[in-house]
């Protein structure tokens, strides 16, 4: 536990009975010197913001705690996915294909979760923050004519959602989020808030009339990037608001009384997975090559 963090007046502002999702942070002791990306503090400041982002909603977020300490150097830095071996064309949407498809992680993050991951039965139900150094996302995208190329982007945070990992992550993983630049104003602000929402409204870079994709630049909602923080609701704002209280991570606590917890993914946790009923939005596939190739 990191002992100079008052977890107690950082969690002062929770109300009983209100929604709720569980948060714990892990820091390694051991980041090389260089590394000066994220610190405590800024992580701090980062999970307070992303607390008054989610307040407008209701939805509360309670720190458990704050642990450091020695990681196996080789997971300062991984590879988070398997290079994908089908690309999605203009058949069936984003979501759709992912169901189909799902991301897989690699061996070495499967290690490095394991090795720090500690043991509980709400494994599945909380958020753990995770700071590393490097986490790479490899993805397919169409480069010219009817080929496709693989793209690894350098993630800032990545929340290894369940629309795309569906029942390919571990039970015990499926809270996992990394972070590894929160050095920009910008970053600091939104990007916690930001990645849990991936995990909690479980979807994809999206807001309003705006369809998935895996980099969206817009002014707007907390769900694309830029500097919005709005969590929409109702048909129009792609129902992020009604998926948001009805996420897995969600759960009520009255007075002495123990949590009482949304109703869990029935599928896996894919987009469409029947918790959300009517809270889906059903949208074509977009043509990414030529439809004459």
């Amino acid at each position: 536990m990191v002992e100079t963090i008052d977890i107690a007046e950082i969690n002062s502002d929770l109300e009983n009975g209100k929604p709720t999702i569980d948060v714990g942070i892990y820091f390694p002791s051991n980041l090389d010197p260089s590394f000066k990306k994220v610190t405590l503090e800024q992580l701090i400041d980062g999970f307070v913001s992303a607390k008054e982002i989610y307040k407008l909603t209701s939805v509360q977020l309670n720190l458990l705690w704050v642990k450091t300490g020695n990681i196996d150097e080789r997971f300062l830095s991984i590879q988070a996915n398997k290079i994908p071996g089908m690309p999605r064309t203009e058949y069936v949407n984003m979501y759709e294909n992912m169901k189909r498809n799902p991301s897989v992680l690699t061996d070495e993050a499967s290690m490095a979760f394991e090795s720090f991951i500690e043991p509980s039965p709400d494994n599945h139900r909380t958020v753990y923050l995770v700071v590393l150094q490097d986490v790479f996302f490899p993805f397919l995208e169409v480069s010219e004519g009817r080929n496709w190329m693989i793209k690894t982007v350098r993630t800032g945070g990545l929340s290894f959602p369940t629309y795309s990992y569906v029942n390919s992550i571990p039970l015990k993983h499926r809270g996992v989020i990394t972070l590894t630049n929160l050095s920009r104003p910008d970053r600091l602000r939104r990007t916690i808030a930001h990645e849990i929402g991936h995990k909690a409204m479980n979807v994809s870079h999206e807001y309003l009339g705006m369809n998935p994709e895996h980099e969206i630049y817009a002014e707007g909602g907390l769900m694309i990037y830029g500097k919005g923080e709005e969590i929409p609701s109702g048909k129009s704002g792609r129902w992020h608001l009604e998926r948001l209280l009805i996420s897995p991570f969600v759960y009520k606590q009255k007075l002495n009384e123990r949590k009482n917890w949304n109703p869990d993914y029935k599928e896996g946790g894919h987009y469409y997975d029947p918790i959300y009923k009517e809270y889906v939005v059903k949208f074509e596939g977009s043509k990414v090559i030529d439809e004459n190739w």
